[in-house]
C-alpha cells in the first residue's frame, strides 16, 4: 500500500508551484502595464489573494497525506488495474478526472455546502493571474475529494490522480489570464481563457456556465457552455456580495452568510434546504 506521505507532495499544493504563479502574476502585472491594461489590476486585491493562497497552503500541509486516505482505501478493493505505463490508461485517467471535475465543479455552483468553499475563488473582482491562486480553505470539510474517489476504486493508482488534478490545475492557473489570448479552433475542444472569463463572469448570461478544466467538451454536451453577451461589458466577483481585501473574511465569509441563514431557518428540513440547496 502507498504511504501517505509518498502521496501528500502530489495532492497538496507545494510552496514552490506557488512562488513560480507569483512570478507570472508580476510578469503578467508589468506587461498590462505596458500595454496600458492595468484597468484589468488592483494591487491590493491582488495582495489579499496571495494571502488567501498563503492560507490554503498553510493547511493543506497541515492536512498533509490524511486527504489521501480514503483513495488509497478504495483503491485496495479496485475493481480494474490499469498499467500506468502504457498511454491508453494515461488517456483514460484523463478523460475520467474531467468528467469527474466537470461534475464537481458544476455542483460547487448549484449546492451552497460546496459553494462556500468554491465562492471565495470567484471573490475577486477584477479577472487576471492573481484571481487563480485565491483558492477556498475548506474543501476537505465540505468533501469535494468524494467526486474523485470512483476513479480510485475504478482502479486509477491514487498518485496518478493526484498527479492528474495537479496538471489540471497547473493548466486552470493559467486559463486566469487578463491577456486575451484566443486559440482558434481548438475552442470547440479546450477551455480557454475566454471561456474562463465568461464563468467567472456575474452578469446573468453567464452564471453556472463553463465549468470544463482542461476540456469544454462536456459543456458543450450538458447545455452549460456560453459565450460572453455581445451587449455588455463582464463584470466579476460575487453577486450581491460587497468585496473584500481581508483574507479571512474572503477565505470565510460566505459560511458566515450559510451558517446564519440555515439558524433562522425553520425546522430540519428547512435548515437542509439552506445547506444543500442552490446559493
Amino acid at each position: 500500500m502507498p504511504e501517505l506521505t509518498e502521496l501528500a507532495p502530489v495532492i497538496r499544493p507545494m510552496g514552490a508551484f506557488l512562488s513560480l504563479t507569483l512570478i507570472f502574476i508580476v510578469a503578467e502585472y508589468g506587461y498590462a502595464r505596458l500595454a496600458h491594461h492595468d484597468h484589468d489590476h488592483d494591487v491590493r486585491e491582488t495582495a489579499a489573494s496571495v494571502g488567501v493562497a498563503l492560507g490554503n497552503l498553510g493547511i493543506r500541509t497541515l492536512e498533509g497525506g490524511l486527504a489521501a486516505l480514503p483513495f488509497v482505501l478504495l483503491y485496495q478493493v479496485r475493481l480494474f488495474e490499469f498499467p500506468m505505463t502504457t498511454a491508453w490508461a494515461w488517456a483514460a485517467l484523463f478523460l475520467a478526472t474531467e468528467f469527474a471535475y466537470y461534475w464537481f465543479h458544476r455542483a460547487s455552483h448549484r449546492v451552497r455546502w460546496l459553494w462556500a468553499t468554491h465562492a471565495v475563488h470567484h471573490s475577486a473582482t477584477h479577472f487576471n493571474l492573481s484571481a487563480a491562486i485565491r483558492l477556498g480553505w475548506t474543501g476537505q470539510l465540505t468533501g469535494a475529494f468524494v467526486f474523485f474517489l470512483p476513479l480510485a476504486f475504478i482502479g486509477f493508482p491514487p498518485v496518478a490522480i493526484g498527479a492528474m488534478l495537479s496538471a489540471g490545475l497547473l493548466y486552470q492557473f493559467f486559463l486566469h489570464t487578463a491577456v486575451p489570448v484566443r486559440l482558434g479552433p481548438l475552442e470547440w475542444v479546450l477551455n480557454t481563457p475566454a471561456h474562463h472569463r465568461v464563468h467567472h463572469s456575474c452578469n446573468e448570461a453567464c452564471l453556472d456556465k463553463n465549468y470544463g478544466s482542461v476540456l469544454i467538451v462536456f459543456d458543450r454536451m450538458f447545455g452549460t457552455f456560453a459565450t460572453p453577451p455581445a451587449d455588455e461589458p463582464l463584470r466579476f466577483g460575487l453577486k450581491g456580495r460587497e468585496p473584500s481585501n481581508n483574507p479571512l473574511k474572503i477565505a470565510l465569509g460566505e459560511w458566515g452568510y450559510l451558517l446564519r441563514d440555515a439558524a433562522q431557518a425553520k425546522g430540519l428540513r428547512g435548515k437542509l434546504r439552506v445547506l444543500f440547496g442552490a446559493p
